[in-house]
């Protein structure tokens, strides 16, 4: 269930429902975030009036007053009798982990579909990602605990020919025991997320991240009238929600409506200038209405980006590994520890293809350094069976350490 492959032809749509992940949509879902793409300069400037008529939900119930985070009289009675007032820190982190996990407890179930605020996923019993994160902060800030949302980056995942397959963002839920100390509850621990690219975030953006969701559920089960008013829901909670934007650009695309389709693919990409779905998006789009010069523009500056990304050629090299074509496998690697050396999984790709080649020095060197930098990662990541994880920023590495890799695995 980590990846999507939802490729959009003209006006039929792939039926897949979205995940815990907020997904971007579009041709094809891509993720493109880390490096930077070649500056398009396309002379984008946002059109005020046209945006008003695509934002317009006159003809729609106003955007619905939804607290994601209430907690409503039956959460907090369920609270009041499970949850002993003295806790305190990490004691009250554990227990609150205990609350929504163990079976004699809620024992929340992961469902897809799940797109609830946290009353409804207590009375439900389930949750996707962004669910669950309601569900805990609204029960963990009722408890005085501080936490926040965060997204971070999935890594990219691509086919055999290069393309990239997803595009999607990871949400968790950021604590602060106070000082350095802090943790992290994921319903998804496992989840390969990308370096330096957590960020927390607003409630208010989490409530458009929400509504996206609502919205992409609609669109992938060919709603299109709904899945725009669900996106207008989001573009009004956030109006820069690049994702959102991009999103509609593919409702318009399904409805019909090539002025507004492409004005939204543009209008992401001018919002947020390292996000590639867009420009993906927008390569695909000119491609189907023949405009080749355009196409092969936006198709270059992906391109780029494939090749200045490090998970690029990881995958790259993969694909050779399985073929058993060991010799293509190792320049992969190598050009991707050239593009990120602090990657553990990088030096034990490489080290595996050293092996099968028969150069055992080379390969206990690589495999060697692939323990260590786990074992670094480690440090900063207190791995347990738990879904709750506690941080000491006294070791993370910092920004001058650009390209180390935070593993989440359990």
């Amino acid at each position: 269930m980590r990846v999507v492959h939802l490729i959009q032809h003209s006006m039929a749509v792939a039926r897949l429902r979205p995940l815990c992940r907020v997904i971007m949509m579009g041709f094809v879902l891509v993720l493109l975030q880390a490096c930077q793409l070649l500056s398009l300069n396309p002379g984008f400037t946002p059109d005020t009036a046209l945006e008003q008529r695509m934002l317009d939900n006159s003809n729609a119930t106003p955007m619905p007053a939804v607290d994601l985070l209430a907690v409503d009289g039956d959460l907090a009675a369920y609270m009041s009798a499970h949850v002993d007032t003295e806790l305190r820190g990490w004691d009250l982190v554990i227990r609150l982990q205990e609350l929504l996990f163990a079976p004699e407890f809620l024992n929340i179930q992961y469902d897809d579909s799940a797109n609830f605020s946290a009353s409804e996923a207590f009375a439900r019993r389930r949750a996707n990602c962004l669910t669950l994160v309601n569900l805990y902060i609204a029960m963990a800030r009722y408890n005085g605990l501080q936490v926040e949302y965060q997204t971070a980056q999935v890594r990219p995942q691509w086919d055999r020919r290069g393309e990239l397959m997803v595009m999607s963002e990871h949400i968790n839920a950021l604590g602060s025991l106070g000082g350095s100390d802090q943790y992290i509850v994921d319903f998804l621990p496992n989840v390969p997320l990308q370096h330096q690219t957590a960020e927390v975030i607003t409630d208010q953006q989490a409530l458009a991240l929400y509504f996206n969701n609502l919205a992409v559920d609609h669109l992938v089960n060919e709603r299109i009238d709904d899945a725009l008013t669900w996106f207008r829901y989001a573009l009004e909670a956030d109006p820069e929600l690049a994702i959102a934007w991009n999103n509609m650009g593919s409702a318009w695309n399904a409805a019909g409506d090539d002025e507004r389709a492409e004005y939204s693919y543009m209008k992401a990409a001018w919002l947020d200038k390292n996000y590639p779905t867009a420009v993906n998006n927008l390569a695909r789009f000119y491609a189907i209405r023949g405009n080749e010069t355009e196409a092969a523009r936006y198709r270059r500056a992906v391109q780029h980006y494939n090749n200045r990304n490090p998970y690029f050629h990881y995958a790259r090299g993969n694909i050779a590994f399985n073929d058993e074509d060991y010799e293509s496998a190792q320049a992969h690697y190598q050009r991707a520890i050239q593009r990120n050396r602090l990657e553990p999984d990088f030096y034990l790709a490489l080290g595996l293809t050293y092996r099968e080649l028969g150069q055992d020095e080379e390969f206990q060197e690589a495999r060697d350094l692939a323990v260590a930098l786990r074992e670094l990662g480690d440090q900063t990541y207190r791995t347990s069976q738990s879904r709750v994880r506690r941080v000491d920023n006294r070791t993370i590495l910092r920004a001058s350490s650009a390209g180390f890799s935070v593993r989440f695995d359990n």
